[in-house]
């Protein structure tokens, strides 16, 4: 192990050790099971709500379907929108445990939560971006103003997990968010898409070529705003843009 790696052990030890002093070790959301800070707090019983995304689902969005299906598949909601992404995929549904823990990660700073929640992402996206060559990873940003309000990006630092176990380089100043959008919770598909029309561009200056562009984000509900910066991204000449969520609403 080199020195800077045995420096980065020692810093994730005096962590989890600070971790362990202020917070029991116990699951964070049930409150009763022991849970590790490496663990992210979850316990086993939790994780095990998980709902994790396999086949089949659309081959676009990555909508989950319940039955058996022979052949690929687009859901209705990919076939009325005009998506800019070629792919996109998400770890687990945005239900119980994966929801309650994104929820208070990102609106309360629970940021105890990132270690499970990369986890999930990681898992289950290293290995189809393993099977490709992807030339950079792009966070969906957040407006400057509310990302002072929130502290920070949750897309960035789970894009930074991504990004280390991948070697997959993470750009940060590809794309930027032009327009302070509503929140999109409430929105319906409609209105997400007319919400983030234009909050999306790409940089100053910036200019790419044909690059493989994997844009990451904590949820993908209708795919519009991630369609709106693969737009940007697309305009500023990339070549193909796929989308990782850790979460996918339904």
């Amino acid at each position: 192990m080199t020195r800077a790696g045995r420096i980065k052990e020692c810093i994730r030890g005096w962590l989890n050790t600070a971790l362990g002093f202020f917070y029991p070790k116990i699951c964070q959301l049930c409150g009763f099971k022991p849970a590790a800070p490496a663990d992210g707090f979850v316990c086993a019983d939790c994780r095990g709500e998980v709902r994790f995304i396999h086949a089949p689902f659309c081959r676009r969005c990555g909508l989950p379907f319940d039955g058996s299906l022979t052949t690929p598949f687009e859901c209705a909601n990919c076939r009325e929108m005009d998506l800019h992404f070629s792919t996109a995929r998400s770890a687990a549904v945005a239900r119980t445990t994966v929801l309650e823990a994104v929820h208070r990660y990102k609106y309360r700073r629970h940021l105890w939560f990132e270690p499970f929640l990369a986890g999930l992402l990681v898992d289950a996206a290293l290995p189809a971006l393993r099977a490709e060559k992807w030339d950079a990873i792009v966070p969906v940003p957040l407006h400057p103003l509310k990302e002072r309000e929130r502290e920070f990006n949750q897309a960035v630092r789970l894009a930074g997990h991504l990004s280390r176990a991948s070697a997959i380089p993470m750009q940060t100043g590809w794309l930027r968010r032009a327009l302070p959008t509503t929140t999109q919770t409430r929105l319906s598909r409609q209105e997400r898409t007319a919400n983030v029309r234009g909050a999306f561009v790409a940089r100053s200056g910036i200019k790419l070529n044909r690059e493989r562009v994997v844009l990451v984000d904590d949820v993908f509900t209708t795919g519009a705003t991630t369609s709106a910066c693969a737009r940007a991204l697309r305009q500023a000449g990339a070549g193909e843009v796929c989308v990782w969520t850790v979460a996918r609403g339904l």
